[in-house]
């Protein structure tokens, strides 16, 4: 059964210096691939920062652009896959993206966030409108949600019914919201029955204290890495036979009553 080793990067990086933060990717990834990762996991708007204000719409690239690029060759130095946040222009619109990059540099995934969060985001940012976006890696299937999306239980659930096995969270956790790494991820994991790699930001930026805590969660509601409160890199293995054998034994899925659920939506 297939096996991913996942690298999960805790930082803010630098707000506002893209190339400053480009060359953290890089060295993460080495770090990364050294550990023997296939997969590197970055926070949330991590090319920019994210308590930089009206600088978003200085620093949004298009899905294409030169930042895009330049992490496609970081990935493919590297020989493992790069999942990083960036805003992205989309014509006069600014999305608060996620892309992910395969082993070869190749584009295999690019999420735009549904569910957006508090003022800056709702004032600069165009919601989403595809809730699951997936990608195949090294026979894994893999999600992908940003930060406020993955506390609505409806969106990871559709994750699960859609076959996602590794739910990537790119996020900007903020005090005094530290319970959603501490619990609320992990009951994720346990009740839609996958992988949640949950990867925060840290340390004070702007009005916001970050609170770090990136975690890898497993199905079995076990946490199978989990960062501290400073700039980290953690690595974990998501285990699919581990997977099929939890999904085996919780019969979430199976016991579903759909029928009953209408008025949800």
């Amino acid at each position: 059964m297939p096996s991913l080793r996942t690298a999960l990067l805790q930082s803010s990086g630098r707000p506002g210096h893209v190339d400053t933060n480009l060359a953290a990717l890089d060295e993460a990834a080495r770090r990364a691939a050294d550990a023997g990762a296939r997969l590197m996991v970055c926070p949330e708007l991590f090319l920019t920062g994210y308590a930089i204000g009206a600088d978003v719409a200085r620093l949004a690239e298009p899905a294409d652009g030169p930042s895009a690029g330049a992490v496609a060759r970081i990935a493919a130095r590297h020989g493992l896959a790069v999942l990083y946040g960036c805003p992205e222009l989309d014509g006069e619109r600014i999305f608060n993206t996620a892309r992910l990059v395969g082993p070869d540099g190749a584009a295999l995934a690019n999420y735009r966030k549904t569910h957006l969060f508090g003022d800056f985001e709702q004032e600069w940012f165009t919601p989403g409108e595809h809730p699951v976006v997936q990608a195949e890696l090294d026979g894994v299937r893999i999600g992908i949600l940003i930060c406020y999306d993955v506390e609505f239980p409806e969106n990871v659930r559709a994750h699960a019914l859609a076959g996602t096995e590794l739910l990537l969270v790119p996020t900007a956790l903020m005090h005094p919201y530290q319970f959603v790494a501490e619990s609320l991820v992990p009951v994720r994991a346990f009740e839609s029955q996958m992988y949640v790699a949950y990867t925060d930001r840290t340390g004070p930026e702007g009005a916001f204290e970050f609170v770090g805590l990136s975690c890898l969660a497993g199905p079995d509601g076990t946490v199978r890495a989990r960062a501290g409160r400073g700039e980290e890199l953690i690595i974990g293995d998501v285990d699919t036979a581990l997977l099929g054998a939890s999904r085996e034994a919780n019969p979430y899925l199976r016991d579903r009553r759909p029928g009953l659920y209408g008025s949800l939506a």
